[in-house]
């Protein structure tokens, strides 16, 4: 299984002024990409974007990816941005239970990895528009050395997760050439 989170970066604001740029997690002109790390392992699984976060919410951008490379059975946890009937989802449900208390901890570790994208000052910083061609390779380029930080010597905070009840089958796996789509059944791990 795997969180899904939606991350937005700062650009600069484009000219003339357009409301697709807008960010509402910056207050600011911004891109977002949809981002999956699988809870076993803590490995970065999945990245889509970018996109204009004023004409894409989070569940939008699933709608358009993810929900279309799942499985009818499989389901991934997120926050309640992407609480949807019927969805893939598994969001907070308000109860105060051992099970959403796990959940949680998968969820800030997600919150956490995020956060280690914006160390990089290309992506903490204002990426300049005119280059904001470049900012999904940037960004892939980051995920694909933060990939290799965890697989080798630093990894995340570990997550316990019980739940034999959903299986995320297809992963997408880092490759340092790229991204490849890798099927397997079970954990994230290789």
């Amino acid at each position: 299984m795997v969180t899904i989170d939606g991350v937005d970066f700062k650009i600069d604001e484009p000219l003339p002024f357009d409301d697709c740029w807008f960010s509402y997690k910056y207050n600011h002109a911004g891109l977002r990409y949809e981002m999956g790390v699988c809870i076993q392992t803590g490995w970065i699984v999945w990245l889509n974007g970018p996109f204009p976060p004023g004409e894409y919410s989070d569940l939008a951008i699933t709608r358009m990816g993810l929900n279309q490379a799942l499985e009818r059975d499989e389901k991934y946890l997120a926050d309640s941005g992407y609480r949807e009937p019927d969805g893939w989802a598994e969001s907070p449900n308000g109860l105060n239970n051992e099970d959403q208390k796990m959940k949680q901890k998968a969820r800030v570790r997600h919150e956490c990895i995020n956060g280690w994208f914006k160390n990089f000052g290309v992506l903490k910083q204002c990426f300049t528009m005119h280059h904001r061609s470049k900012h999904g390779m940037v960004t892939r380029a980051i995920a694909n050395v933060l990939q290799m930080k965890i697989k080798s010597d630093d990894p995340p905070f570990q997550v316990v997760y019980d739940d034999n009840t959903y299986v995320f089958k297809h992963t997408i796996s880092l490759t340092l050439l790229g991204w490849k789509r890798v099927h397997h059944h079970g954990a994230c791990s290789q």
